[in-house]
């Protein structure tokens, strides 16, 4: 749901479409504790960081993990959320929290389509 989709961007007030490219572990990178999920919103790569101490917490909360999938759906959910409430202006990487990471896994898990696959 979250890897192909479109958001209507609020600052430049049209529709953009944003496509999962990659999922990599940010330690290996740049030396940070997340996991860096890179899209493309209309053709410029933008990256979403989730923080990898939200894996732990999930965990230690639900019992359950963060898949691949799931972190993915996260980021996309945040993305087209920051997109389409005006937070988008043009950034190329946004980094979440733990509370933000969960909240937006929570709205993930709520939706019926996800659901099933999370």
């Amino acid at each position: 749901m979250y890897r192909d989709f479109h958001a209507h961007d609020r600052w430049i007030k049209k529709q953009v479409h944003c496509l999962y490219q990659a999922l990599i572990v940010a330690v290996a990178t740049r030396h940070a504790d997340a996991t860096d999920i890179k899209f493309l919103v209309d053709g410029r790569p933008v990256w979403v960081a989730l923080p990898l101490p939200a894996w732990e917490e999930y965990k230690r909360r639900a019992g359950k993990t963060i898949t691949d999938a799931l972190a993915i759906a996260i980021a996309g959910h945040f993305l087209k959320t920051a997109l389409e409430s005006g937070e988008g202006v043009g950034r190329e990487m946004y980094s979440l929290t733990v509370p933000q990471t969960l909240q937006h896994l929570e709205a993930v898990v709520g939706e019926p389509e996800t659901a099933a696959a999370g």
